[in-house]
């Protein structure tokens, strides 16, 4: 009870000890923590910052376009640099047909694809063939535009374009003659591009569903297809809707591939056999030669307006995926 009293070390002295590290001199730890948290957000503003400069740049930019013009620029159809007359509505029908061909072609392959990887796929294949599904996503899309020269192309012009004018050719979408190169090409060699994106979703989509929404149809006295059809495919159709969303936006911004294969000519015909322009093209061909100031405008509006699309494109695919996957494990496949 009278024993000596414990020395008390000053309360300074212990919020020292406790802040400092074996291989930190004291108070440093907190400094580093600091630092570091203020590294990792000019990081994020960074991207903010970048993404802000070049919507500013874009607006700044095509703003003696929009004066000139006014809304009436994207339903013009006059494109004539020499008497400095501009309107892009054939870019934007080129890019809206080509996407929407690539769409109608790529949706039935990409969700096959990714159902077949889930639910059907055995073990030894399931691996390798969601690398090379994935393995299209990482061509460069140079590499798509020789390849639909030399291969797709030819093809076309030979074999496909001649039976669909003989078969469907009354329906004035596939009438006119088989050049190859044309809104048909474009739309082909999109839709083989944006699979592996569609595909990764879906079947990203496909993995978050309950293990017990396909025992449950099942145990009902279901199929296989009715169980994928009605416990699978109806519970992930949001997301699959985002998938695909989110491969439009691929399909519009996409530029030399299409460049290369949809004949560059600024008009709107009805069928598919005939040359178009999109609005990605006409930047990559024409920038570099615009040398008036309006041409320029012009030609920078046409980005803008692409810029803004896809953006919005973008986002409305992330949040339907979003709405699927949050805060769900996906499903082992061991």
């Amino acid at each position: 009870m009278n024993g000596p009293r414990p020395v008390l070390e000053p309360k300074s002295a212990r919020q020292s000890v406790a802040n400092s590290s074996p291989l930190l001199g004291a108070g440093s730890g907190e400094w580093m923590d600091t630092g570091f948290r203020l590294a990792m957000l000019a990081c994020a503003l960074a991207v903010l910052g970048i993404l802000g400069l070049i919507v500013y740049e874009l607006i700044t930019r095509s703003a003696l376009s929009w004066h000139a013009f006014g809304p009436k620029f994207f339903f013009g159809s006059d494109w004539n640099p020499v008497e400095d007359q501009y309107g892009a509505l054939p870019f934007v029908y080129g890019t809206i047909v080509s996407s929407i061909l690539a769409l109608l072609i790529a949706i039935p392959l990409s969700v096959g694809v990714a159902v077949f990887i889930t639910e059907m796929c055995p073990k030894w294949l399931k691996g390798p063939l969601s690398f090379f599904t994935e393995l299209l996503a990482a061509i460069p899309s140079v590499i798509y535009g020789l390849w639909a020269i030399f291969v797709l192309v030819p093809l076309l012009r030979t074999d496909v374009e001649p039976a669909l004018a003989k078969t469907l050719g009354w329906t004035g979408l596939f009438s006119g003659a088989p050049y190859g190169i044309g809104m048909l090409a474009a739309g082909t060699i999109l839709a083989i591009m944006i699979i592996p994106i569609i595909s990764s979703i879906t079947r990203e989509v496909l993995s978050v569903v309950p293990q017990n929404q396909r025992e449950g149809v099942l145990a009902l006295g279901a199929t296989r297809w009715e169980m994928i059809r009605i416990g699978v495919l109806r519970n992930a159709r949001a997301g699959i809707v985002g998938g695909i969303i989110l491969g439009l936006g691929r399909a519009l911004g996409e530029t030399m591939a299409v460049t290369m294969v949809i004949g560059n000519r600024p008009e709107i015909a009805k069928s598919l056999f005939a040359p178009g322009y999109t609005m990605a093209s006409v930047l990559a061909n024409e920038f570099s030669e615009a040398t008036g100031d309006l041409y320029l405008s012009a030609l920078i509006e046409i980005g803008l307006a692409l810029f803004l699309v896809t953006i919005v494109v973008n986002a409305l695919a992330r949040l339907m995926v979003w709405s699927v996957t949050r805060g769900q494990p996906a499903r082992s496949h061991v």
